[in-house]
């Protein structure tokens, strides 16, 4: 991925991991749009820093995924890169039949949601110079946390999703990259803002950006800090690394 002159669209960019890559993004010389649920929040956003522009989106409607396309291949014809960055992590019981209802919203944003986003904006990137599709899984696409496991398996979709994805449009000559994160300090969970498990925000924008920066040719964004779980399998450790990732 060309880290400079892209017309990037990120999915779910008014907070945390979203605004903070677009704003680094920004900073790069790139054209970023947001895309999100609240307007008077998008406003505040694009009033805050001058030269990002924003889109009302809810990925939970295809709808409103379409309007959104519409509106910004219309608006920004050079649009070369998304980001689907929109996901919910919430805490659910297996023993409460009542869990279906969270299972069902989280399938539907995270999984969903980045499905037909991809599915809408890939002819138009596939006519485009330099294009790029990045997805969001996590550390927890590849071990378990006990305790949130329908975002847990919404996001081992998204790296298969993503793999296969990358197949399919070999050739195409749209790069295909899965940004795998760890915990951040960000709203995405209560508590998680000051968590000491979580890694500061800061920290892992500097080091997603530093490897987009210096491995072009990226497929999987695997900072040190997720190491521990993107390779716990591969290396032989999963229920050592499971274990312990349930421990507190």
């Amino acid at each position: 991925m060309k880290t400079t002159g892209n017309t990037i669209f990120i999915t779910g960019g008014t907070s945390g991991l979203g605004l903070g890559l677009a704003l680094r993004w920004h900073a790069l010389g790139n054209h970023v749009i947001i895309g999100g649920r609240r307007k008077e929040l998008l406003d505040q956003i694009a009033t805050q820093h001058p030269g990002i522009d924003t889109v009302v989106l809810d990925v939970d409607d295809p709808a409103s995924i379409q309007s959104a396309y519409d509106e910004v291949t219309t608006r920004y014809p050079d649009l070369n890169a998304i980001l689907t960055m929109s996901g919910i992590m919430r805490p659910e019981n297996l023993l409460d039949p009542s869990h279906v209802e969270t299972a069902e919203a989280t399938i539907t944003t995270n999984l969903l949601g980045t499905i037909r986003t991809i599915a809408t904006f890939t002819p138009w990137l596939a006519t485009k110079p330099d294009a790029t599709i990045l997805t969001v899984s996590s550390g927890l696409a590849f071990v378990p946390l006990s305790y949130t496991p329908t975002y847990n398996a919404t996001k081992a979709a998204i790296h298969s999703y993503t793999q296969t994805l990358r197949l399919q449009l070999a050739g195409t000559g749209i790069q295909v990259i899965e940004l795998i994160p760890p915990s951040v300090r960000t709203a995405l969970m209560p508590g998680q803002e000051t968590a000491d498990h979580a890694q500061p925000l800061d920290e892992y924008l500097t080091d997603t950006i530093d490897i987009l920066l210096t491995e072009p040719d990226v497929t999987e964004v695997v900072i040190d800090r997720v190491k521990f779980l993107r390779n716990a399998e591969p290396e032989g450790r999963l229920p050592e690394t499971i274990a312990a990732l349930n421990s507190h």
